[in-house]
């Protein structure tokens, strides 16, 4: 049975929708003309968490029921990253020639195995607000805040007062993933935001070719922390059969428009998944044995507080105060 309907804007090829799925609320953007459909929980970190072209859905969960998202939280759709992605190295980091301390006991850090901080503190906050939901000839359109200087446990761990939009646009068979990023304080805030889908084709992982749209690749410690190198990418197609990823690019090529295209395809259908400018760095995760690949346009490189101050990277992004930071990225599907 479909969950309830609560609210509609129409356009002649689209509309959102104001659903419940399994008790949650969620906004459903829909394009009628390509049978595409977007699902998003603004309780749940404003996860894209459903993708789905003519009923097949191409994000990856592990719950049996949605329910589980929130009871049980775990990295599953779109997860969006902030306000670092991927790790830190070990429980400081360095800012301004300052060491920030991290401290486990607020509960708000997520570990990985080697017990480091990983993918920043927002994943599954339900702290978002919606300020816009459109649909119209061109488009449907969802757009949230969230104002990060408002809650202290999260300040202590990074004092740098900011607020994030994200707009989720759906036009034209494409999704577009916008985020901007206000800073409120009155010094410069470094940016290392990124996101984590998990995309599926049909097939399994033995039938899909990966397109990779860079030129190098960091060379990472055991415990993923980047080295300071970087060796060329000697194979911009690669099938994922036996393949086993979990690779920082960057000096990615990009198209006129200044976008970087990398690719998932499984010879009949494709997805194509471009970062805008501010998006210098992608990371490609496939582990071995799941039925998931995970193609991630990230604002910096791991570790990237720590290698600014190392001097290993020097790209390292600040907001000036009271300034902005913008970028989009999209998912193109194409052969369903």
């Amino acid at each position: 049975m479909l969950p309830t309907l609560f609210l509609m804007t129409l356009s002649a090829q689209y509309r959102i929708a104001e659903q419940t799925e399994d008790g949650i609320p969620v906004q459903v953007l829909v394009d009628e003309a390509h049978q595409m459909e977007v699902r998003i929980a603004a309780s749940i970190g404003h996860n894209a968490y459903s993708l789905r072209i003519k009923g097949r859905e191409l994000l990856w969960t592990p719950f049996a029921r949605f329910s589980e998202a929130k009871a049980k939280p775990a990295l599953f759709g779109n997860p969006f990253l902030a306000p670092w992605a991927n790790r830190i190295d070990g429980l400081s980091y360095w800012v301004h020639g300052r060491e920030r301390k991290l401290d486990p006991a607020k509960g708000n850090l997520r570990l990985d195995s080697n017990g480091n901080p990983i993918h920043g503190l927002v994943l599954y906050t339900d702290q978002w607000k919606i300020v816009e939901r459109s649909a119209g000839a061109r488009g449907a359109r969802l757009r949230s805040r969230l104002e990060f200087h408002r809650v202290p446990d999260w300040m202590a761990q990074f004092p740098f007062p900011h607020a994030i939009e994200m707009t989720y646009y759906l036009s034209d068979g494409q999704l577009e993933i916008l985020t901007e990023i206000e800073n409120l304080g009155d010094e410069p805030m470094p940016v290392a935001i990124g996101y984590h889908p998990y995309y599926r084709l049909k097939g399994g992982r033995d039938a899909w070719t990966v397109e990779i749209a860079a030129r190098q690749q960091l060379e990472l410690s055991p415990r993923l922390i980047p080295t300071g190198r970087r060796r060329a990418v000697d194979r911009r197609q690669l099938p994922l059969k036996g393949a086993q990823l979990d690779d920082v690019y960057t000096d990615l090529i990009r198209n006129e428009r200044g976008e970087a295209e990398f690719g998932l395809t499984n010879g009949q259908q494709k997805l194509t998944f471009a970062f805008g400018p501010q998006y210098p760095v992608g990371v490609i995760y496939a582990p071995a044995g799941r039925e998931f690949i995970c193609f991630e346009p990230m604002s910096a490189i791991t570790d990237a507080f720590n290698q600014h101050h190392r001097g290993r990277y020097a790209d390292l992004t600040f907001i000036p105060a009271g300034g902005r930071w913008k970028e989009s990225w999209w998912i193109r599907p194409s052969g369903f």
